[in-house]
């Protein structure tokens, strides 16, 4: 009788350590349960969108407004076209701006939508004209690198010439 209550306790702890993994994952992976309510899309094309992926939040000030749903190469224009599906009780003018930021050092990337001052709000269906690609940290750290090269390369052509 001991023995099958100790079994019942150790099988009623798994299932919840189950649970909770399944809880985890779908909070990492974007497929939690947020409604967004009556939306509506937007497209917006970035010379670079780095890492973002589909189900990617978009985010202003902060706040959850709606998610990436596709993102597409546009070979005429050369650029990633990303379309947003944006909450309808949000609406924004025209003249926002999105930026790809990413969370923490290495966290999540995200659209961030920055509003602008302009009376005319954004259609279903418009494009934001105005964004900023993702920064890609591999450029920065090549950037960083070639002109602390550089630096150094005429720092020691300037002190040979002033012995």
């Amino acid at each position: 009788m001991n023995r099958s209550r100790i079994d019942l306790g150790v099988g009623i702890f798994v299932a919840i350590g189950i649970v909770a993994l399944l809880f985890l994952a779908l909070k990492v992976g974007n497929l939690g349960g947020e409604k967004l309510r009556d939306t509506y899309e937007l497209t917006a094309n970035f010379d670079n969108i780095g890492g973002l992926k589909a189900r990617a939040p978009v985010k202003a000030s902060g706040v959850l407004v709606g998610r990436v749903t596709e993102i597409h190469y546009d070979r005429e224009k050369f650029q990633a076209k990303v379309v947003l599906k944006v909450d309808g009780r949000y609406r924004f003018p025209k003249d926002t701006f999105a930026t790809i930021n990413t969370s923490g050092l290495l966290g999540e990337q995200y659209v961030g939508l920055e509003p602008g001052g302009d009376e005319k709000d954004l259609a279903p269906g418009e494009t934001i004209t105005k964004t900023q690609s993702a920064v890609v940290l591999e450029k920065l750290i090549s950037r960083f690198m070639f002109d602390k090269a550089a630096e150094g390369g005429s720092s020691a052509g300037s002190a040979e010439k002033v012995q």
